[in-house]
């Protein structure tokens, strides 16, 4: 954050998954995000993944890989981004179509 100077920070919501040990790690990963940018004095915004996902496919149901190619496409990148990249960009690109209902 230091480096690339952030004006705002977009994370998506926790989702309830299967495996609780997995939920637990991911969300103390999102914690962490969270603290990190709100003490660099970011707004912090969340984003539910059925909206991240309706936001960049079209469809709040859209599978990884629908994800990646509509990221990949969006965006005009040469290459598929891997699947966590894409997931952050998904994030980004939800965030940037909300900015005027914020």
């Amino acid at each position: 954050m230091a480096q690339q100077k952030p004006e705002v920070a977009a994370v998506e919501d926790v989702f309830v998954a299967n495996n609780a040990r997995s939920a637990l790690k991911l969300g103390q990963a999102r914690g962490s995000a969270v603290v990190a940018a709100m003490k660099q004095g970011l707004c912090v915004y969340d984003y539910s993944p059925r909206l991240v996902k309706q936001s960049v496919a079209g469809y709040g149901n859209a599978r990884k890989e629908q994800v990646q190619h509509m990221v990949k496409m969006l965006l005009e990148l040469s290459g598929s981004p891997t699947s966590d990249a894409a997931d952050a960009l998904a994030v980004a690109i939800c965030h940037a179509n909300h900015l005027d209902r914020l």
